[in-house]
């Protein structure tokens, strides 16, 4: 027996050439290339090309690749009328997870090759965003707008959340947000994502799983604690006595700390940057605050500033509500989820590990009159 510890740590359960995660060093690569390159020179199509087939697409590669994802937009009319039904007291990440499954309904044969499974990730990628805006508007009493192919994947989002084309600036901090949720190694909910196909079941199934995961407050539903917990402090003056109370009653410290990261998250710094530019300037100074408060107490222990910290200050900057913060991250991700399902099934061994049993043996039944 092999013993490794609760929430399997460090333990290596495969091989992959998609995401490589410096802990130490604070870097992050997809398939060799670094987060802060991608970020500002790419965008999330093209990234979701490179983590599904490994390299850059040519210019004509990424033009098709775009025009799939445009053009596999619009939702089912079955799907829009499930949509209206969904309760308006559901969280939204919930509401996602019961939309992507009923769109396995309408084509959930299960995903024998990794070919299948990016011919339904096209459609799963491309129409995540169009459900969590068309579901805000529902909840609203808005009219839900008709997604466009014309405007980028980003840009689409935003257009069909709020009613009108975006400003350039706020395209861009989407697409870097999107592109920076979009791949992380093994995390809670690919290795869901994954055990799911690894038993064969279809790709939606496998998806819907990992957004159950994801929208645990200890993986993606953090993203919202952080600017909540901004929030509660109010002012930067109040930031000092808010940290020093917090750790004395034990209370996370949301947005600080990671299982791999023992120094500053590189997906934050650049996140960081899109909030300095666009944030409410006060969230950002007590942010900025409370950062330095807890790199000073607490980074001899390791612990340090992660993706979720400075991420709600920049969706706040473009007036999305915080409800729907941790949707923003599985739209990211459902690049990553989709790119290491088609991996892992291209050499597929179902995952199935063991549990060290540490309770009794051999104890006799008595009859329940006996009891």
């Amino acid at each position: 027996m092999v013993n490794s510890g609760k929430g399997l740590e460090n333990v290596y359960i495969d091989q992959s050439s998609i995401c490589y995660i410096d802990g130490f060093g604070g870097k992050l690569y997809y398939r060799g290339y670094s987060i802060e390159e991608l970020a500002e020179m790419s965008s999330f199509e093209e990234v979701t090309f490179l983590l599904w087939y490994g390299e850059l697409p040519t210019k004509k590669e990424l033009e098709e690749f775009s025009k799939e994802l445009a053009r596999s937009r619009k939702l089912p009319e079955e799907l829009l009328d499930l949509l209206y039904r969904i309760p308006k007291t559901a969280h939204p990440m919930g509401a996602l997870r019961t939309a992507v499954s009923f769109l396995g309904n309408l084509n959930g044969e299960p995903s024998a090759t990794p070919e299948d499974v990016f011919r339904k990730g096209i459609s799963v990628t491309a129409k995540i965003p169009v459900i969590v805006a068309t579901l805000y508007r529902i909840k609203n009493g808005l009219d839900p707008i008709e997604p466009s192919t014309k405007l980028s994947h980003a840009a689409n989002f935003l257009y069909m959340l709020h009613g009108e084309k975006p400003p350039k600036e706020w395209e861009k901090a989407m697409d870097v947000a999107l592109i920076l949720y979009a791949e992380h190694e093994i995390n809670a909910s690919t290795l869901t994502v994954m055990t799911v196909g690894s038993t064969l079941s279809d790709y939606y199934s496998a998806i819907v799983a990992g957004i159950g995961a994801l929208k645990g407050p200890l993986h993606g539903g953090a993203v919202e604690g952080a600017i909540r917990q901004f929030m509660e402090i109010g002012s930067p003056e109040k930031v000092e006595e808010w940290f020093f109370n917090a750790l004395k009653e034990k209370r996370r410290i949301m947005g600080a700390g990671h299982r791999v990261y023992k120094t500053y998250d590189p997906r934050a710094k650049v996140f960081k940057k899109y909030a300095r530019l666009l944030g409410d300037k006060t969230l950002y100074e007590i942010a900025e605050r409370l950062e330095r408060l807890v790199l000073e107490h607490l980074g001899k222990k390791g612990v340090s500033i992660n993706v979720d910290y400075w991420s709600g200050i920049v969706f706040h900057a473009m007036g999305i509500p915080i409800e729907l913060y941790t949707t923003i991250f599985a739209m990211g991700r459902i690049a990553g989820w989709t790119a290491h399902l088609a991996e892992y099934i291209s050499h597929n061994r179902l995952i199935r590990p063991r549990l060290q049993y540490v309770g009794e043996i051999g104890k006799k039944y008595v009859p329940v009159e006996m009891r």
